[in-house]
């Protein structure tokens, strides 16, 4: 099989690729630069794409003897993931440019030239685990739970699942991983793992946004709608913080207030007690399947839902429904026809909290990915007065 492996420049993928040239594959190495500042440094694990991360996936090609090249897709990147990730918060949503880059890079522009090139599959550091079920491939968790990375690849569709291959889905631990590239005299094999978003390195979210969207002072509204404060710019706030809201007065029981909710169109923050953060149902668009589901989507099914991808999974019941006239936000997309809504089966679980529009929710069913869905609109679970949180 002729296998490009998709090679970051850190332990994962450089594994990965020595375990599929001794599976006998015809592999070949691609580093794929992101970056528009082809200059750019890394700073231990911040940041990542960068030269150095090239640097060492080449001398890890070298040592295994495959060929390398590098593909400039920043272009590519810049519009799919950086220019979206802007959107998404001009929008008032909080979106996840992790899931955008696997969709829209490194499954969809990365897989489409391979595919065009001959090549069989794209291999990747992923740990997740492929399944050939009844109703063809399945994407399921990695068997170690603790670095099961199956969540990020929810928007993999079929046609794409088909064509991925993750030589690290049965390796129980990272530790393991780390012993093997030493073992193989990788100069990887201690190398930091990458955290925070990439092209934001110093992890400054909102100083990078200011510099990227006009900042409109605006209203902060209690609960009830009364406004209690100012803000200078509402992309500055994120669901479920606290610190920082600088209100003109106390809530009467003295407790602190949460962002709750952002409202773009108006350009409101609403904040209120920390009960109201809790989500008894989630809903939104932008789904897609990771395979063929197997069931009659319409009808409610039983499942969990993760909503981050260090998150624990949460039982809930599902289904995909019309959006309801009553039911369409402003953070609804206006093409949006149907939505998957998600009930949190509260008997067994505690509420979600900190949901904000714009995460991507994975559905699970055991530990098979069913799909996935961008949240739109999220419903506090309080049996007496229920509220939504995003209209």
């Amino acid at each position: 099989m002729r296998v490009l492996a998709a090679m970051s420049g850190g332990v994962d993928s450089a594994v990965a690729a020595a375990r599929a040239v001794d599976a006998g594959h015809e592999v070949v190495g691609v580093h794929l630069a992101l970056s528009r500042m082809p200059g750019t440094l890394r700073t231990g694990s911040r940041g990542c794409c960068t030269i150095e991360d090239a640097m060492d996936a080449r001398r890890v090609s070298n040592l295994l003897g495959i060929p390398f090249y590098v593909w400039d897709l920043s272009e590519r990147f810049k519009e799919d993931v950086v220019d979206d990730f802007i959107a998404e918060y001009a929008a008032g949503r909080t979106p996840n440019p992790c899931m955008r880059c696997n969709e829209k890079i490194k499954f969809a522009a990365l897989l489409d030239k391979a595919i065009a090139l001959g090549f069989d599959a794209v291999a990747t550091g992923h740990y997740a685990t492929l399944v050939d079920g009844p109703n063809g491939r399945e994407l399921h968790r990695a068997s170690a739970w603790a670095k099961d990375q199956s969540y990020v690849l929810g928007v993999l569709t079929d046609q794409q699942l088909a064509r991925c291959y993750f030589p690290l889905g049965d390796t129980p631990s990272k530790a393991l991983i780390r012993a093997e590239a030493e073992d193989r005299g990788l100069q990887v094999a201690k190398k930091p793992d990458s955290h925070d978003i990439c092209f934001i390195p110093d992890g400054d979210t909102r100083g990078w946004l200011s510099e990227h969207l006009q900042r409109e002072p605006g209203e902060i509204l209690d609960e009830a709608g009364e406004v209690i404060g100012t803000h200078d710019g509402a992309l500055g706030y994120t669901v479920g913080q606290r610190r920082g809201l600088q209100l003109g007065r106390p809530a009467l029981d003295g407790q602190p207030r949460y962002v709750l909710s952002i409202r773009p169109v108006s350009n409101q923050v609403v904040v209120g007690p920390k009960e109201q953060l809790g989500i008894g149902r989630i809903a939104g668009g932008r789904f897609s399947w990771a395979g063929e589901p197997g069931m009659n989507l319409s009808e409610t099914f039983n499942c969990d839902v993760q909503i981050r991808a260090h998150a624990d999974p949460v039982p809930a019941r599902a289904s995909l429904q019309p959006i309801l006239p009553e039911e369409r936000t402003e953070l609804h997309r206006a093409d949006a026809t149907h939505e998957v809504v998600v009930d949190i089966d509260l008997d067994r679980a505690e509420p979600l909290l900190g949901v904000a529009p714009g995460q991507t929710a994975v559905l699970y069913v055991g530990t098979r990915v069913l799909g996935q869905f961008t949240i739109d609109r999220a419903v506090a679970a309080q049996s007496a007065a229920v509220s939504e949180v995003g209209a």
